[in-house]
């Protein structure tokens, strides 16, 4: 499956919350809240129609203390709150063919018993497969829901005009994911983590400028049969072409010398 390299906008504002949809999903938590159920899965709780007019999910989920399980298979999110680092038991992350979601908070870090996750990484922004471009931050920012946003790294609030946004991309659970940062200072930028190696090693601002490693498509591109004699083979080939000349040469003398007579 390809994948267009172009460089996507931020796209806010994603959720409806007046839907059926949005209120069935923000009762479901509480109920699972007040039940104590390890395992959030709204595709069983409300159905196909309903979860497909999901895109993001409520601020609440941080409540989730004890669920350890996510289950969004085949959703149409487009992304999560930062409130999901508040679900301190989370073992298991299940996206896997959400393809409309491309990135991830930096709060999902602070999932500490996080180890199992399934994502399909070929559409994340920088994956390794296909490096594609992370989105320009400046002037085109990440906004959640309210007025107001948590620093990713100390979490104290901070309006979005002294926020600074940020890509960084970290191993989380079993898979390498592109992370937003909203830092509220340099030195809270200064202490993010080193990202995983083959990745950009900074955490940056995003755009086309930045310069990605190869995609496994490039590193193995030189390598498809037929695309290039290997040097070994090159020379055999060279050899026997010369041997080939040299044989017919006795035979262009014959003629030669019949051609004089």
């Amino acid at each position: 499956m390809k994948f267009n390299r172009h460089v996507s906008p931020i796209e806010n504002d994603v959720q409806d919350r007046t839907t059926d949809a949005w209120k069935a999903l923000c009762r479901y938590i509480d109920e699972l809240e007040a039940s104590g159920v390890e395992e959030f899965s709204p595709l069983e709780a409300l159905g196909p129609e309903l979860y497909a007019g999901i895109f993001t999910l409520p601020e609440s989920i941080g409540k989730l203390k004890r669920v350890t399980k996510i289950h969004l298979y085949g959703s149409k999110l487009k992304r999560i709150p930062p409130e999901i680092g508040e679900m301190t038991a989370l073992t298991h992350f299940d996206v896997y063919t959400s393809y409309g979601l491309q990135w991830l908070p930096y709060e999902l870090t602070r999932c500490k018993s996080l180890v199992q996750s399934r994502v399909s990484t070929r559409v994340l922004y920088g994956n390794y497969k296909n490096r594609l471009h992370f989105p320009w931050l400046k002037g085109n920012p990440v906004r959640y829901h309210g007025d107001t946003v948590k620093c990713s790294v100390c979490r104290c609030e901070i309006s979005y005009d002294k926020t600074w946004q940020l890509w960084i991309s970290l191993k989380v659970g079993t898979d390498v994911l592109p992370l937003l940062v909203n830092s509220c200072s340099k030195q809270c930028t200064d202490s993010l983590p080193t990202p995983h190696p083959n990745y950009v090693q900074h955490a940056h601002r995003g755009g086309t400028s930045v310069e990605q490693p190869s995609d496994s498509d490039e590193r193995t591109g030189t390598a498809i049969p037929g695309l290039q004699e290997k040097p070994k083979e090159a020379a055999v080939m060279s050899y026997v072409s010369k041997q080939n000349e040299s044989q017919k040469l006795p035979l262009l003398k014959v003629i030669w010398k019949i051609w004089e007579k």
